[in-house]
């Protein structure tokens, strides 16, 4: 084992202490809880280390407000002699806790060689690491060349308009600034996540007509059309997603199909509050919501994902009486995907061999992050995802990670940075 490895196991106990401070740290997204409080700590913990910390709000983003304001940090620790510049960037939201747990979510409960904890994996136990393997680095190599930066970001799990989109749009992602990105998502330890799949997010409203609901045929229901609508869905574009299979490595395997999902539907009459005691009003739904997620290949072009639905609605207005409906775009995503020569993949793929003795594994993510923004608005292609965590723990009850996993993955970072900027 290096020096730098070494260092790394003994700070042990203060990365389980750092990853159980951050959990503790309620950063609910929606709304947007505890932005500044949890950029507030880890300006506290890395000015002491010698990092120049701007704290950032996204004023104007999409969430932005007085109530829940979008605050970003930015640490940046310059060595002794020029060199290139490696930023570690991990999301600090967390999504919401859900049901099914039988630990307290913000409570970073450790429990043999587990932290559980909401955003334990997805992402505080990646963005504990990265300070972990740069605290470690620094200790080890004060006289390092370039720079080193760590940012703690808002609003991933929500599109990261607030987070990195934004410091992207202001430069903070320049090629000419930044020239290499590590973001700590939980791919698997010994595993580079290279890019991930497009994703197109819309509302699909059928219309109606009220009326008294004892007389329905006096006026026209728009959840039945929405019935027609999830009916052809199931006959024609499920089954045609599902044929679908993209050349590249995305994980896990069913992810390599294109996929739908339908997250939401609203219908008729606004759902009663828990303290209504009475009865619901006799109407005919005069309107009908679905949001849709649907995430495409990169062989597939948002053009044909987009129409590929209209012309099933387009049919069913052809075929079905009264039918109407708009479609409305909420978000848009284009896939990514760095290149296998780019210097941070093989830098990073030759400290995964040293550490674990075995090569890396490429993989592409089922769901985008914010390798998106860097990419797109930043113009850097020099970009993965390399952290910690089991990615099928993300947002699920009682999500947990692992302690071993964090050491080893932060050495992994630790070597990546020797060989960058030594």
């Amino acid at each position: 084992m290096s020096a730098l490895a070494t260092r790394i196991a003994d700070k042990r106990d203060d990365l389980i202490a750092l990853t159980q401070d951050l959990i503790r740290i309620p950063t609910l997204n929606p709304p947007g809880d505890c932005y500044r409080d949890i950029c507030a700590f880890l300006q506290r913990r890395l000015e002491p280390r010698g990092f120049a910390c701007q704290l950032i709000r996204a004023e104007g983003a999409p969430g932005d407000s007085d109530r829940y304001p979008r605050w970003n940090i930015v640490a940046r620790r310059e060595g002794p002699r020029p060199g290139d510049c490696v930023h570690f960037n991990s999301h600090t939201d967390v999504v919401e806790v859900g049901r099914g747990w039988t630990r307290d979510p913000f409570g970073g409960a450790v429990e043999g060689d587990r932290i559980y904890g909401r955003g334990s994996c997805d992402m505080k136990g990646g963005l504990a690491a990265s300070v972990i393997a740069a605290e470690a680095f620094l200790e080890e190599h004060p006289d390092f060349n370039g720079v080193i930066e760590i940012s703690g970001t808002a609003d991933e799990e929500s599109g990261g308009y607030g987070g990195v989109a934004y410091l992207a749009e202001r430069g903070f992602f320049d090629p000419k600034r930044v020239q290499h990105v590590i973001i700590p998502e939980p791919l698997n330890k010994d595993r580079i996540c290279l890019g991930h799949r497009g994703g197109w997010w819309a509302e699909i409203e059928t219309k109606g007509e009220i009326a008294h609901g004892s007389m329905p045929f006096l006026g026209d229901c728009a959840v039945r059309h929405m019935g027609a609508v999830l009916q052809a869905f199931e006959q024609d574009l499920f089954p045609a997603l599902s044929a679908r299979r993209t050349a590249l490595p995305v994980v896990p395997e069913g992810a390599r199909h294109a996929t739908m999902n339908i997250s939401a539907i609203h219908g008729g009459s606004e759902e009663l509050p828990p303290d209504y005691t009475g009865l619901p009003a006799c109407c005919v739904p005069d309107s009908c919501r679905i949001v849709i997620d649907r995430r495409y290949l990169s062989e597939e072009s948002f053009d044909d994902v987009k129409g590929e639905i209209v012309d099933i609605l387009d049919g069913l207005k052809q075929t079905r009486d009264r039918f109407d409906y708009t479609v409305r775009d909420l978000n848009r995503i284009t896939p990514s995907m760095t290149d296998r020569d780019a210097p941070i993949v093989t830098t990073v793929a030759a400290a995964v061999a040293e550490v674990f003795g075995r090569p890396a594994e490429f993989v592409a993510s089922p769901g985008s992050y914010d390798q998106k923004h860097i990419d797109r608005i930043g113009k850097l292609q020099n970009c993965i995802a390399y952290g910690p965590g089991v990615l099928d723990l993300a947002h699920k009850p009682d999500e947990w990670i692992g302690i071993t996993d964090m050491i080893e993955s932060a050495q992994v970072m630790g070597r990546s940075l020797e060989k960058l900027l030594t």
